[in-house]
């Protein structure tokens, strides 16, 4: 069964917890015991079924009636399998909602009826557009408070898709819901008459996601050297990991990265055994005709179609710490399988996520802000432009005294920037 990732995005009270509560409910995809959990809860709180708790599992978010932490949900529909992030609608807790989206097939901005479009909005859309998040879905949520009005949802749909003229994104959709009620959620409401459009859930099932990924340039990130002990498969070598791209089969010709050593795929292998191709995102054993000097961080690709290859790297950055990102800090990079170390060289400018303005005179990143940077590596990287490859055109920069996540970077093309 296909799966599809999606992420929730909006401003505080936006209702996407409810949202997906009600999803998960409508499609019956809890079980009793939880819905009595929920119920429960909901009772010592003095209000009616809260499926908002459904998802937001912290002890402080329950208090605080608020989303922190990204929260990971997953069911089930006849037509597809879905794995869901909850992220957070704080500004403080932008980084979550990098987080949660940097891997999602489509987001979900949830906009309240009765404000219209915020800040937020307009934040997480910019987010999601640099994410390079192939569907975007705008909820207008809690349209029943607003009389199930058609003039408030058709100003939103004008409004936002002004502003998202100015990103990039390829497949824009409005969905008029009521979360709390369920309308248009799982079911088509019978109190908009007036919109003509498919429920959230069927959209999610149909919208179509196999030609989002790169199937032209082969990408195989080598995870770990498999050597069996075993005596009697003495001269087994693959090369496991996942496809970052692609398509791969048995008698393509290809070359190792660094080492630029040619070879031929003589087999591809999984769990249940071998397979005539594979794409991504498959997990996979890939076997060489030849006895190659092939190690974790190498990457296997074709020998007409190899992706950037340097130390020097232009990339947008999310930053995600406390303290603030100069130039000439030094932190370790973590891009694919391969593991350096990093210097920023130079701090291009900071991006107003919300005028989008380019402040080319800022000297360091803030929690939560987004810039260009330049990056120094001490071993060459094999990437692509994240906008054709997410897989191979991010990374993450770590403090290394902490261990701690500081930055989501986003590479450019070294050509002519992004």
């Amino acid at each position: 069964m296909e799966l599809l990732r999606f992420a929730t995005a909006g401003s505080v009270d936006d209702g996407k917890s409810t949202l997906i509560g009600r999803l998960l409910f409508d499609s019956k995809a809890i079980f009793e015991d939880q819905l009595e959990a929920v119920e429960q809860a909901s009772l010592r709180r003095g209000e009616a079924t809260n499926l908002a708790l459904l998802v937001d599992g912290l002890r402080a978010e329950r208090e605080q009636g608020i989303t922190i932490d990204v929260a990971y949900r997953y069911f089930a529909s006849p037509a597809r399998s879905f794995v869901i992030a909850d992220t957070p609608g704080h500004v403080q807790y932008t980084r979550n909602m990098v987080t949660g989206a940097s891997t999602a097939d489509v987001a979900l901005i949830l906009i309240d009826a009765r404000n219209g479009i915020v800040e937020q909005s307009r934040r997480h859309a910019f987010l999601a557009s640099l994410l390079r998040v192939p569907h975007l879905v705008v909820c207008v949520n809690k349209m029943d408070l607003v009389g199930y009005d058609q003039d408030v949802f058709d100003a939103i749909v004008a409004e936002f898709r002004a502003f998202a003229m100015r990103l990039e994104i390829t497949d824009l959709s409005f969905v008029p819901v009521s979360a709390l009620v369920g309308d248009n959620v799982v079911h088509r409401s019978a109190s908009m008459p007036w919109y003509e459009g498919s429920s959230l859930l069927h959209h999610l099932e149909t919208v179509h996601i196999a030609s989002d990924r790169n199937l032209i340039d082969v990408r195989f990130p080598v995870q770990y050297v498999i050597r069996p002990r075993d005596d009697s498969v003495h001269d087994y070598r693959g090369y496991a990991g996942q496809m970052a791209g692609g398509v791969l089969k048995p008698g393509d010709e290809v070359v190792v990265l660094p080492s630029g050593w040619p070879s031929t795929v003589a087999a591809i292998e999984t769990y249940d055994g071998p397979v005539a191709e594979a794409f991504a995102p498959m997990s996979v054993t890939v076997r060489l005709a030849d006895d190659v000097d092939v190690s974790r961080g190498d990457l296997i690709c074709r020998r007409h179609n190899q992706p950037h290859v340097g130390q020097d790297v232009e990339a947008m950055v999310c930053w995600m710490a406390e303290g603030s990102l100069r130039a000439g800090a030094r932190y370790a990079i973590h891009h694919t399988t391969r593991a350096a170390r990093a210097v920023v060289k130079d701090l291009a400018y900071r991006l107003d996520v919300n005028t989008l303005h380019r402040d080319e005179s800022a000297s360091d990143l803030g929690l939560n802000e987004i810039g260009r940077i330049s990056l120094r590596t001490t071993a060459p990287l094999f990437y692509d432009e994240y906008r054709r490859n997410r897989a191979t055109g991010s990374f993450i920069l770590i403090d290394e005294a902490t261990h701690a996540t500081v930055a989501a970077g986003m590479m450019l093309d070294p050509s002519h920037g992004g």
